[in-house]
């Protein structure tokens, strides 16, 4: 005799498994990846949140402790800036600018200036997914070298060498990109700073003339080259 219900209740037993979602819908050993993994992604997004907290918060007994460690996971990747949202903004265009002297057949002269910030600026315009580089690389290095030294280039504090090595390396980094037409032997960094014009419908008067602001000449050295001493390049080379 037939048995309606029996088959009713073996079809709902073999649907049951296709109602199922998420990881209840996987086997038991992914079942418990899944769920290992979403541990891990719950943990590190709390630690990532704490860190920000701390950064940002008012100081205090962790964020004095633990200083060091929360600056290493957040700079500079996750800085926090403010400036946008400060009753005094930013208010002017920094350009980084390098020229080089280079010798050839025992000529030697001096290179136009080539604006590096400007060739960053024209690889982010319509690229839709700019890298961290070309928003960030240059721009935190000059202002790395800026608070490390005073107006007059002097040293001021225990990194300034660092800062002058970091922004060395990549300008000639970036000089690769470009026919020198000769070795290069030294070069030389300067910043053009501008002011941003006022609205048109602005009665305030800005001065938009380029200020500069010129370092000295820099020798090039093996350890400036990518590689640093023992794997690099002559600078000739390295073009």
């Amino acid at each position: 005799m037939p048995d309606p219900g029996g088959a009713q209740d073996r079809a709902a037993h073999h649907e049951a498994p296709q109602d199922r979602a998420g990881l209840a819908a996987l086997s038991l050993p992914y079942q418990v990846v899944g769920a290992v993994a979403l541990a891990v992604i719950g943990l590190v997004a709390c630690f990532h949140v704490g860190m920000v907290f701390l950064h940002v918060a008012p100081s205090n007994t962790l964020s004095k402790q633990h200083g060091e460690t929360v600056d290493a996971w957040v700079m500079p990747e996750f800085e926090q800036n403010w400036k946008l949202f400060a009753p005094n903004p930013l208010q002017q265009n920094i350009a980084v600018q390098v020229r080089a002297e280079v010798t050839r057949d025992g000529t030697r002269r001096v290179t136009p200036w080539i604006d590096l910030t400007a060739e960053d600026a024209a690889a982010i315009r319509g690229n839709p997914f700019p890298s961290h580089v070309q928003q960030n690389e240059l721009r935190r290095a000059w202002d790395f070298y800026a608070n490390q030294h005073g107006d007059d280039d002097q040293a001021n504090t225990l990194r300034a060498g660092l800062s002058e090595r970091y922004i060395r390396r990549i300008a000639l980094l970036r000089l690769e990109k470009h026919e020198l037409g000769g070795k290069v032997e030294r070069i030389q960094v300067r910043s053009a700073t501008t002011s941003v014009a006022a609205p048109p419908w602005s009665r305030e008067k800005t001065d938009t003339r380029p200020y500069y602001r010129l370092l000295p000449w820099w020798a090039v050295t093996a350890a400036d080259l990518p590689g640093g001493v023992t794997g690099g390049r002559t600078a000739e080379e390295a073009r």
